[in-house]
């Protein structure tokens, strides 16, 4: 079916626009979707909500040129669902990093009672202790979340001895804000 005969059916309100639509674009759309997310289901999803949103504009859109209209709008579905897919990963490395850190930081109760200046000027200090090359491995897995796989890569080193760095650099930290009078 031609473009115009399926906007004419959105005008009309008439659910078959959706069917017209799936049926001249549907595999396009899902093979743009599948492109980005690597996911059937996920672009399947996109998919739909691709047709739900041209459901939702036309009326009053009218694009010139459909299939332009609806791919711009599948790729941003597709867009946000990566950003949330990738958002999840970085928030389960974050709790991970947390895990890690819990030995040699404050508890969130003793944390809010320290200024946040006070507590990173600490911080700084401390960074400015380590070698350069422990002080980078450090922030690139702490501030950076860099994985340890990726540390190695950048640094030339095995894995074991990114770990082992992160490993003495935390009793170091941990060290440091005893001295500097702050209990973990």
């Amino acid at each position: 079916m031609e473009d115009n005969k399926i906007l004419e059916l959105f005008f009309a309100r008439n659910e078959d626009a959706i069917r017209h639509t799936d049926e001249a674009y549907g595999r396009r759309l899902y093979a743009m979707a599948n492109n980005i997310l690597k996911n059937g289901q996920d672009a399947e999803e996109s998919v739909s909500d691709t047709y739900l949103r041209a459901w939702d504009t036309i009326p009053p859109q009218k694009p010139k040129h459909f299939f332009a209209y609806l791919a711009k709008i599948c790729r941003h579905f597709a867009l946000d669902k990566l950003d949330w897919i990738l958002a999840a990963k970085r928030h389960a490395e974050v709790v991970s990093l947390t895990q890690e850190m819990e030995s040699c930081i404050p508890d969130g109760g003793q944390s809010r009672q320290l200024e946040d200046r006070e507590l990173g000027r600490i911080l700084d200090a401390f960074l400015r202790t380590l070698t350069p090359e422990n002080r980078m491995v450090f922030l690139r897995r702490y501030w950076y979340v860099d994985t340890i796989a990726q540390i190695a890569q950048r640094y030339g080193i095995s894995e074991s001895a990114v770990q082992m760095r992160l490993i003495r650099t935390r009793t170091k930290l941990a060290e440091y804000l005893a001295r500097e009078g702050i209990q973990v």
